[in-house]
């Protein structure tokens, strides 16, 4: 298959030209040259910003799309207008965060995505309508793409090249020993999918033509679960300090990105990292070991410079700042694990 994507070198991107060139497909990248531009010399790369230059991709046919880097309509719009005379189809990928909410377990793709407000209906602040403006995007390749459009929808996206350290910092600092804050519940859990795992879904389903809605993501699994994976795959001896998120609330501790994989009481989103993928199952997705993520990932980060500077997760002082403090309050202990 003679293959576009859109994106293409940096995270999501760069795993799945690596997996389609592994199947000996034809890749074509149109990207802006601001990332590992030569990153595949093998693959054509067409350099070029998608808002305003898609002319760039006229003239060209290709089998298949693949749209990577989508969060504005009106950009996308563009991508599908060059696009849907000289390619048989379109995959998107969008994320679960089109849904405004997560009020319980199980949710599928059915599920009434989110609309940006009547009073700022133009917006294209991807910051504060992330998932209105992703549903958007969905609904331009549906339209442009009718019967031939590829949508799919992925929870946290985890493993080598992760440029947002959400998952890393966790086998990271799990490496480094000692005390370890980690919070809540032990038995809370998290859902997240291999970058890896997540290319070669999508590459499946472009060579089998298929279309429709698919959530991408593994299954729910206790957190302290990963943990102990982290634990093994390290081989460093760390205590896990489980600490309360009130307590943490209350120090002013930001979730998700200060403390990666934790969104906090107060998002009140039961269903968050519990959403089906019995329809991706269905279709092929195929999911490698935790172990496996967590040995990957670290091995990775252990590559980076030493005076990288980490993305999420707590710096070594607010980390004893806050243990510290845990030790010294009235609401001590929820439970320690060696």
């Amino acid at each position: 298959m003679k293959i576009l994507v859109i994106g293409g070198t940096r995270f999501l991107g760069r795993h799945f030209v690596g997996a389609a060139l592994q199947n000996h497909h034809e890749v074509t990248i149109f990207h802006r040259g601001e990332t590992n531009t030569g990153l595949f010399p093998e693959v054509e790369e067409i350099l070029g910003d998608r808002d305003g230059q898609t002319s760039l991709l006229t003239g060209r046919t290709w089998d298949a799309v693949v749209d990577t880097c989508g969060y504005v309509p009106r950009v996308v719009r563009q991508s599908v207008a060059a696009l849907k005379a000289s390619a048989g189809q379109y995959a998107f990928i969008s994320s679960i965060s089109v849904y405004p909410d997560f009020p319980r377990a199980g949710m599928d793709e059915s599920t009434a995505v989110d609309v940006l407000p009547d009073n700022d209906g133009e917006s294209e602040d991807v910051s504060k309508y992330y998932g209105a403006l992703k549903a958007l995007c969905e609904d331009e390749v549906q339209q442009g793409f009718d019967g031939q459009a590829l949508i799919i929808r992925p929870g946290l996206i985890v493993g080598p090249h992760d440029p947002t350290d959400r998952f890393t910092y966790w086998p990271h600092r799990i490496a480094q020993g000692g005390e370890v804050l980690v919070p809540g519940d032990p038995n809370r859990v998290v859902q997240f999918i291999d970058v890896r795992d997540l290319a070669r879904f999508t590459l499946h389903l472009i060579e089998q033509g298929t279309s429709g809605v698919y959530h991408a993501t593994g299954h729910p699994l206790p957190f302290s679960q990963l943990l102990v994976a982290c634990q093994a795959v390290s081989g460093r001896r760390s205590k896990l300090v489980w600490v309360s998120e009130d307590f943490l609330s209350a120090q002013g501790v930001q979730p998700w990105t200060e403390l990666p994989l934790w969104i906090g009481e107060a998002a009140n989103w039961p269903g968050f990292m519990e959403v089906s993928v019995q329809k991706a199952r269905a279709h092929g997705l195929q999911l490698r070991t935790v172990t496996e993520t967590v040995r990957d990932t670290l091995a990775w980060a252990g590559k980076r410079p030493r005076d990288t500077k980490w993305l999420a997760g707590f710096t070594p002082e607010r980390e004893r700042e806050l243990l510290t403090a845990w030790k010294s309050s009235d609401c001590q202990p929820t439970s320690e694990v060696d």
